[in-house]
C-alpha cells in the first residue's frame, strides 16, 4: 500500500513568505509527500466584518507568492497543492505546472462566487482530483462535472476540530483519501490500518500542520511538525506490515 501524505498548511504561513518556506522545509523532512496551500480572494467569500478579516486578507495566495512558493517546492522536492477558488486561479497554477488540484468541501456546495466556473476550470485541465465534500452538495453533479478526471473522494466532516467519536468508520473507509480535522493522530493511523486491510493499493491522508509557533484562525485544530513526524512514521511501517 501507498500512502500520499499531504500536509495542509492552510492560513498557517500567516501571509509570509519566510514562515511559509519554514513550514515548508519541516514537513518535507517529516516525510510528507506534498504540501497544500488555499488561493482565495478574501472578498469573494468572507465579508469585512468577519472577525478575522485581517488575517484572512494578510493570508491571501497571490500568484506572485504562489509562483514563489511553487520554486521553493520544486527545490526541496515536495509536491505544490492549492485548493483553489476562482477560476484565473486555476489557470495560473496550470502555468505554473502543478500535477493536481484540491477541491475544498465548500466549492462543492457551488454557493460561493464563481463555484461553477472554478470546477469547469479544474476539470478541463484534465489533471487528477483531491475532492472533499465533507459540507455536503451533490456529489452525482460533482462526479459528472469530473467525469474525465482522475479523482480521489476524502472522507471528510467539516468539524474543527473534529471529536473523533463522529468519525463513521465503516462509510469512512469506502474512501480511498481521508481529510481528517480531528485534535492528534489517531484517527488518520487508524484509516490507514483499516485500509491496509482492505489490500487498498493507494490512499491519501490530508492533515493540517503547523509550526509550534503558529497562529491564526487554522492553528488550534492543526498538528505540529513533531507530530507530523511522528504520523508519517507510523504509517510508514503499516504500509510495510503483513497483515
Amino acid at each position: 500500500m501507498k500512502t500520499t501524505i499531504v500536509a495542509e498548511i492552510g492560513s498557517n504561513w500567516e501571509g509570509s513568505l519566510i514562515i511559509a518556506q519554514k513550514i515548508i522545509s519541516e514537513c518535507k523532512k517529516a516525510g510528507a509527500d506534498a504540501v497544500k496551500f488555499q488561493m482565495w480572494r478574501a472578498k469573494d467569500l468572507y465579508s469585512e466584518k468577519h472577525p478575522d478579516w485581517k488575517v484572512i486578507k494578510k493570508s491571501e495566495l497571490t500568484f506572485e507568492k504562489a509562483k514563489k512558493l511553487k520554486k521553493i517546492c520544486d527545490e526541496l522536492k515536495i509536491e505544490f497543492i492549492c485548493s483553489v477558488f476562482f477560476p484565473e486561479g486555476v489557470q495560473f497554477l496550470e502555468s505554473l505546472n502543478v500535477k493536481r488540484f484540491k477541491i475544498a468541501s465548500r466549492t462543492c456546495l457551488l454557493k460561493d462566487p464563481f463555484s461553477l466556473e472554478t470546477l469547469k476550470s479544474k476539470a478541463n485541465s484534465n489533471k487528477p482530483l483531491i475532492i472533499s465534500m465533507g459540507m455536503g452538495g451533490n456529489k452525482k453533479k460533482i462526479k459528472n462535472i469530473f467525469s474525465k478526471n482522475k479523482t480521489t473522494f476524502c472522507y471528510c466532516i467539516s468539524d474543527y476540530p473534529l471529536k473523533f467519536n463522529k468519525i463513521n468508520w465503516k462509510k469512512a473507509t469506502t474512501f480511498d483519501g481521508f481529510s481528517d480535522h480531528t485534535m492528534g493522530i489517531t484517527a488518520p493511523i487508524l484509516f490507514s490500518i483499516l485500509k491496509k486491510q482492505q489490500n487498498s493499493k493507494n490512499i491519501l491522508i490530508e492533515k493540517h500542520v503547523k509550526l509550534p509557533t503558529s497562529k491564526g484562525p487554522d492553528a488550534s485544530t492543526s498538528i505540529d511538525i513533531i507530530q507530523l513526524s511522528d504520523l508519517i512514521h507510523h504509517i510508514r511501517i503499516i504500509e510495510k506490515a503483513s497483515f
